[in-house]
């Protein structure tokens, strides 16, 4: 279990003084996300806010799935459909209105029991047993940071990658290693190792246990690893960098097709 809960109200410190700071010029400058810019970005934050106070607190259902319409297809209509209403509003609105609802979606994780069933299920984590909350929360986390990333990357502004920051986040992401596995069945206790390197980095494992992969303790020598740097974690987990990119960006050792795996961890919904 993970408790990123204290962690939010730091996040958003850091985006709240990084978009004070930015020109007229920077809040249009074009991100890595495909036809958004970085007021763009900033507009769906505030989606992500109001959306999870709404559903998590206020149990409202809201968008309803068009017929025969996919999850990740769902998701980028509603949140383009949100993005272009955010485009009526004004940099320092979005400011003011972040700034005013963090508060109230930090009481919203506050009451949330972290072993309780999740408000909605991490897919990418699993997708044939439910989340816990703290996972449910624990993606929120990543979520905001990743997009404060895009935002810094957009406007070349460094920051927010201090360990106690960034760690949490590599921590989250790495629970979509088993996910990544599935389809490789192996003996049982065959073990792959992540190895992510940096200040905020880690080492994970993944055991093949009982039919499936699980996470495990790292091993001294795993049938499989792959070795990265943190930056190139983060931007594989969320597609910032294609699978491609991030091989070259890799060492591996050890068993091909399970290392091939690894290198195609996704930890978001796409």
């Amino acid at each position: 279990m993970i408790d990123v809960r204290p962690l939010f109200p730091g996040e958003r410190c850091a985006l709240l003084e990084l978009l004070r700071d930015l020109s007229p010029q920077d809040w249009a400058r074009p991100t890595v996300c495909p036809g958004w810019d970085v007021h763009d970005i900033a507009g769906h934050v505030l989606n992500d806010y109001l959306r999870r106070i709404s559903g998590s607190r206020d149990k409202h259902a809201g968008a309803r799935f068009a017929e025969g319409e996919t999850l990740p297809r769902y998701l980028a209509r509603v949140n383009g459909e949100f993005v272009q209403a955010t485009r009526q509003i004004s940099p320092e609105l979005i400011v003011e209105l972040l700034e005013h609802l963090g508060p109230q979606l930090d009481a919203v994780w506050a009451a949330r029991e972290l072993e309780a069933p999740a408000d909605l299920d991490v897919s990418w984590a699993a997708t044939d047993v439910a989340s816990p909350a703290w996972l449910d929360i624990a993606r929120e986390y990543t979520e905001f940071w990743v997009h404060q990333q895009q935002i810094r990357d957009a406007v070349a502004r460094p920051g927010a990658t201090e360990p106690e920051l960034m760690a949490p986040v590599l921590n989250v992401f790495a629970r979509a290693l088993p996910q990544s596995l599935s389809g490789h069945d192996r003996p049982e206790g065959t073990v792959a190792e992540l190895e992510v390197l940096g200040t905020a980095g880690g080492r994970w494992g993944a055991a093949w246990q009982e039919g499936r992969w699980r996470l495990a303790a790292p091993v001294p020598e795993p049938q499989a690893r792959v070795t990265m740097d943190q930056d190139t974690f983060w931007r594989l987990a969320t597609r910032g960098i294609t699978v491609e990119q991030a091989r070259d960006r890799s060492q591996p050792s050890g068993d091909p097709e399970l290392t091939a795996a690894m290198t195609t961890l996704l930890a978001v919904i796409a």
